[in-house]
């Protein structure tokens, strides 16, 4: 027994940064494929609800591949006298000989677009959960190359797909892992090849963006610590971003109290990550701010130990924001910008900040910190203010900040608190492409006294009371930014997926990326004018 514990310590060793980082060569879940290896290959076709019981609304690809194959498809569906209700699925055989499985799915019906009520686009959403469903039995079948039917939304189709298909199972034995799946779309019924290809490419790198973000909200944090993580982001960056790493001194020199005071318990050093894309020549850059907590135990305001391992997932905003990096620097948004990542851990010990404590951040402020569980703030403080000397256009962060988000919203949508009408509707709009929603929470001043009635210092980083909990932390950070183009998004609601989001798996979801790649999509478009 004693020799297997050490075989698999071993193992554990050998998890170094560049094992893991070769891994990242298939972002969306999939694994590398043997050229020697047999591949099945299936179809995945579309069809729209339809009451009738004797015809079939098949999309414009599968009505091609049902009169390629004789009319097989609509014989066999017809033959069960129940007709499809979005989202369920009918699985074929023996119809075609290219193809040992045909699985038809239902796309919801015909024409749905936006829904005022659910602040989504139905028909992209119908999509992306139907391609996933299918995907996935497919694969439960043995199928390891499957033909996607575009559905009407390549994109979307795609986004599906790919989404659905991630795994974070690294870690397990070769043989308990996920199979390899190659997925393509079908455009061989299509008139338009190349545009259908070209979307299908826009939806699996905006998946990869995501994938990403759940990958490293995945990650053990004994393999995640703040210096693992940037390793791993300069890698997956550098040939498209400038990657700066920060270390300990220099956050010092920059007199980033706040941030330092929440790293002091932990014996990982604290790293401050600058990454920057530049798709285009801006004195005004976009700015993206994400909190990277890899590990949060709540420091000396300890956390119930019940669910801790979650905490894992505390870096959730920093995951957000190299996400959406690496899709908009796939894509090659005609955009410029800056990203700032303040990298640490919240561990008690006995060099951990004390509640009542006094730190100073970078603009001069003092803050009182009367429960040291609420550190994210804390550093984004900073990186807040630091972000402010690039002159950006806008300031945008992410942070799995507080549980009173999760409270007031649950996984339905992500927190954004904004100074800004036309940002905030510019958010909004992404959201409901990207189905990824998005609710504007108040930043009132009411809010803001509940934080600068400070006893101490000129600001406690807790309300007083856990009423409105998440608008008072809100209201902290405002106390750290000028810009007058300011979203932050509290994303602790949205952190995880158990069955909420159809065509994304149990475990960290890395929500909002999608939402996030195409509001910067929106604003380069809207410069670029």
């Amino acid at each position: 027994m004693a020799a297997s514990i050490v075989k698999r310590v071993n193992r554990v060793k050998k998890l170094n940064v560049s094992h893991i980082s070769a891994r990242y060569k298939f972002l969306t879940g999939s694994r590398h494929f043997s050229t020697s290896k047999q591949w099945n290959k299936a179809l995945v076709l579309g069809v729209y609800e339809n009451e009738s019981t004797d015809s079939i609304d098949f999309t414009g690809t599968a009505r091609k591949f049902d009169e390629k194959a004789d009319g097989k498809i609509s014989q066999l569906l017809l033959t069960v006298k129940k007709p499809l209700k979005c989202g369920k699925t009918r699985t074929l055989h023996a119809v075609d000989p290219e193809f040992s499985s045909v699985l038809v799915t239902c796309i919801g019906k015909r024409g749905e677009g936006y829904d005022e009520l659910e602040t989504v686009d139905k028909g992209r959403e119908s999509i992306r959960a139907a391609v996933a469903k299918a995907v996935l039995q497919l694969r439960e079948l043995g199928e390891n190359e499957i033909e996607v039917d575009s559905c009407g939304d390549t994109e979307a189709s795609a986004e599906g797909c790919h989404l659905a298909l991630f795994s974070y199972d690294d870690l397990k034995a070769e043989k308990s892992r996920k199979p390899a799946v190659r997925i393509s779309c079908a455009t061989r019924y299509s008139q338009d090849k190349n545009s259908m290809e070209k979307e299908w490419r826009k939806g699996a790198i905006l998946a990869e963006g995501q994938n990403l973000s759940r990958r490293l909200m995945e990650m053990p944090a004994n393999l995640l610590t703040p210096t693992k993580f940037a390793e791993i982001i300069k890698e997956q960056l550098a040939d498209k971003c400038e990657v700066l790493v920060r270390d300990k001194d220099w956050a010092e020199s920059m007199k980033m109290g706040s941030f330092l005071s929440v790293a002091r318990g932990s014996v990982e050093p604290p790293v401050f990550l600058e990454i920057e894309y530049k798709g285009r020549q801006s004195d005004s850059p976009l700015a993206l701010v994400g909190k990277g907590v890899t590990f949060d135990t709540g420091g000396i305001s300890i956390k119930p130990s019940q669910g801790m391992d979650a905490m894992r997932g505390d870096m959730g905003g920093a995951a957000c924001v190299a996400g959406s990096l690496l899709s908009v620097s796939k894509l090659q948004l005609p955009v410029h910008v800056k990203a700032f990542i303040p990298l640490c851990e919240n561990m008690p010990s006995g060099s951990a900040t004390k509640p009542g404590d006094v730190v100073t951040a970078m603009n001069g402020k003092t803050i009182q910190v009367d429960n040291t569980d609420a550190e994210g703030r804390l550093i984004l403080a900073d990186a807040l203010c630091y972000s402010e000397q690039f002159n950006p256009s806008l300031i945008l962060d992410m942070a799995t900040l507080t549980g009173a988000i999760d409270v007031a919203l649950g996984a339905g949508a992500a927190g954004v608190f904004t100074n800004s009408e036309n940002m905030w509707n510019k958010l909004q709009k992404a959201s409901v492409r990207s189905g990824d929603r998005v609710w504007r929470m108040p930043l009132f001043n009411h809010y803001t006294k509940k934080i600068t009635e400070c006893q101490l210092a000129d600001l406690n980083n807790i309300g007083g009371s856990r009423s409105g909990g998440a608008c008072t932390a809100a209201a902290f950070l405002k106390e750290f930014v000028n810009n007058k183009n300011w979203l932050h998004l509290d994303i602790a609601g949205v952190m995880s997926n158990s069955g909420d989001v159809a065509y994304l798996g149990k475990g960290m979801s890395g929500r909002p990326t999608r939402t996030v790649i195409e509001f910067i999509n929106l604003m380069s478009k809207e410069t670029k004018n």
